[in-house]
């Protein structure tokens, strides 16, 4: 064990399998350990060990272990693993999972993940639960609207104007609703309700988390980013000096296009995608939001994006301004200055900018 100066762990519910190489690269040891028993193991490993494991369910539970333990715990994206599999895609089992990651992590220039807090996931599981009821809160109310149907009840397509019309509906005694179809659709209608008060409850929990944090405040004060973006950005990415750069950042949530480029041809395609969907979805909302109220302000950014909406068309001036949002929150928490809607930013001089 003494021997052992890097270790890759392909994570399990039960079953962890370990492979471990010595200063040359030679296989110390490459095993399957029980869950109950890898904590053990670790422990023997010499201090400062680099373990590596996948970014998955767990990843970051034991990277907090393992690093109390004195090692260098490391996350990798599974995407960054698959490359190194010897045998490829066709090759995929626990082992050649192990081998992968190990080899992975000996990468001079490989992108880790950072370890996430308690407290961050904390606020992430609040954020998953919210999305989950929404999506629960949607699914009834298309299973009410669609029930209604069967009986030749149509309601207009919103949520506002079916909650209206519920109620009436189901008193009506002049309409084809049997008894049983009418208790069956009152419960729908109260988990309806409770639904929304889940919701509720997971807002409330959102503002006194923006509240509390004065990182998520500053997020907060950018034109389309409310409160529940600020908390899913500051949760979510945790050390914004990570990213070495505002570009890098945007990068990171898959707001920058695609290139296939070569031989000194630059194509751009569509946007990469890449990153956290939850993030980079709120962020694309709260730029709707804030391109659609942009002409009732008269700021300098305000102006940039009509401009930009006139010149290259909706879609393209939307995901604009939410990679833009995105590089101006980084600015705002990396440097530690205030937001100025009217800000103008200063080129540098000297170099081949002076030249």
């Amino acid at each position: 064990m003494s021997a052992i100066v890097r270790v890759g762990v392909d994570l399990a519910k039960r079953v962890i399998q370990v492979h471990a190489v010595d200063a040359k690269g030679r296989v110390v040891a490459n095993k399957p350990l029980p869950r109950e028993r890898f904590a053990a193991w670790c422990v023997q490993l010499p201090p400062g060990c680099l373990v590596a494991m996948e970014a998955c369910s767990g990843a970051h539970h034991w990277g907090r272990k393992l690093r109390a333990m004195g090692l260098d715990a490391r996350l990798i994206a599974a995407a960054f693993v698959t490359p190194f599999r010897m045998a490829g895609r066709s090759g995929k089992n626990d082992a050649a999972d192990a081998a992968a990651i190990c080899e992975a992590a000996s990468r001079p220039s490989m992108r880790f993940v950072p370890i996430k807090t308690v407290d961050q996931q904390s606020v992430l599981t609040l954020h998953r639960l919210r999305e989950g009821y929404k999506e629960e809160r949607t699914a009834c109310i298309n299973r009410i609207r669609g029930l209604l149907a069967e009986f030749g009840l149509v309601v207009a397509q919103s949520p506002k104007a079916l909650r209206e019309k519920l109620s009436e509906l189901l008193e009506d005694a002049t309409n084809e609703l049997g008894t049983l179809a009418r208790l069956s659709l009152q419960r729908a209608q109260e988990h309806w309700a409770e639904l929304d008060e889940h919701i509720a409850w997971c807002d409330a929990r959102v503002a006194a988390h923006v509240k509390s944090d004065a990182q998520a405040q500053a997020a907060a004060q950018l034109c389309g980013i409310g409160p529940l973006t600020a908390s899913a950005l500051i949760a979510g990415v945790g050390e914004f000096k990570q990213f070495k750069s505002a570009r890098q950042f945007g990068a990171w949530l898959g707001l920058v296009p695609r290139q296939n480029s070569s031989g000194g041809k630059t194509n751009l395609g569509s946007i990469t995608k890449r990153g956290d969907d939850y993030l980079r979805t709120l962020l694309i909302q709260g730029a709707r939001s804030a391109m659609m109220s942009a002409h009732q302000r008269d700021d300098r950014m305000s102006r940039w994006v009509l401009q930009l909406r006139e010149r290259i068309g909706w879609q393209r001036a939307l995901i604009a301004l939410a990679n833009k949002h995105a590089r101006i929150v980084w600015a705002v928490l990396v440097k530690g200055k205030a937001f100025d809607a009217d800000h103008v930013p200063i080129k540098p001089t000297g170099g081949l900018a002076a030249s």
